[in-house]
């Protein structure tokens, strides 16, 4: 049982002491925790497996300093958001990202996603276009190169051997949250390159994995990729992702990232109708905002402010 008079593991302040607010806004039939700073144009951060926010915390403070608004959401199931019993395939939690636009009153976004976030800010690109202003995707390849990948590439198969692992029913969570989330700083550090994050901040990942139910929904959008890859569901879902993105999008990918090969990901533009840049961070893992904050926080600032980014 969780103490409820102990701090949280999730509304915390950002590593320098600066203050984030935390509130909770209802979208898609749920409600979803965020943490924001800043004022502007909204940019809505999309955290990856094994996170939640916190992924974003330099993001934060970089994009709120160039005079946007800067919001990192839970999704849902993890962090602060509600823990649902379903609603864990990719359409419906691009619907929660954005329902959360909406619900934070503001006409549109510029959205980053990372990881499973790349993937779902992708599909939300996809079928709210409206509502998407921007697109920056880091680590994770179009939903159809991501198929395809996985169907036809045995290194890329082989580079996500933790996906398959993930089917089995109940062991994957015991195995999550086993020794206060141990392997949770085992696929932090073996994912980084040479420059991974601090220990105290791989911890913070471990304390919120070990939330109850978070383990389990965690894992659950993972269950239907696979699944559903012959399933008539899973079909049409990518069928509808054969829609073009038509907004300017950013493609940011670690060099020696071991779970999505490089070849994976690139090529993604194929689906883009709009101004498209691929930048490659020679050096860097599966994520390159934390293991090069600076570096990468000057690139989406920079692409941000760009009128008319190129092609």
């Amino acid at each position: 049982m969780t103490d409820p008079a102990a701090p949280s593991p999730v509304r915390i302040d950002l590593p320098d002491g600066t203050r984030v607010t935390h509130r909770d806004v209802a979208a898609n039939g749920a409600r979803f925790h965020i943490a924001e700073l800043g004022d502007g144009p909204l940019v809505l951060l999309l955290h990856g497996f094994p996170q939640f926010w916190w992924t974003w915390r330099h993001q934060l403070t970089a994009l709120a300093g160039a005079g946007y608004r800067a919001v990192a959401m839970d999704l849902r199931g993890v962090g602060g958001s509600d823990r649902t019993p379903r609603g864990y395939d990719p359409a419906n939690l691009a619907l929660d990202v954005t329902g959360v636009i909406r619900s934070l009153g503001e006409p549109d976004a510029a959205l980053v996603g990372h990881d499973l976030g790349g993937y779902l800010a992708w599909t939300a690109a996809a079928m709210r276009p409206k509502l998407v202003r921007r697109l920056a995707v880091v680590s994770m390849p179009h939903p159809r190169r991501w198929r395809a990948a996985m169907l036809r590439d045995a290194r890329q198969t082989a580079a996500s051997s933790y996906i398959w692992g993930f089917q089995r029913p109940w062991l994957p969570e015991r195995q999550l949250t086993a020794d206060g989330g141990a392997l949770v700083g085992r696929l932090i550090r073996d994912w980084s390159g040479p420059r991974p994050p601090e220990d105290a901040d791989v911890e913070t990942y471990q304390r919120a994995m070990c939330i109850p139910s978070t383990a389990h929904c965690s894992i659950e959008p993972y269950r239907w990729l696979v699944r559903s890859l012959a399933r008539p569901d899973g079909v049409q879902f990518y069928r509808r992702m054969k829609r073009p993105v038509r907004v300017p999008t950013l493609h940011l990918h670690g060099s020696l990232d071991p779970v999505t090969r490089t070849r994976s990901a690139a090529g993604s533009g194929e689906y883009v109708e709009a101004p498209y840049r691929w930048r490659l961070f020679d050096g860097l893992g599966h994520f390159p905002h934390e293991e090069d904050p600076a570096a990468f926080s000057a690139e989406l600032v920079n692409w941000l402010k760009d009128p008319e980014p190129d092609r």
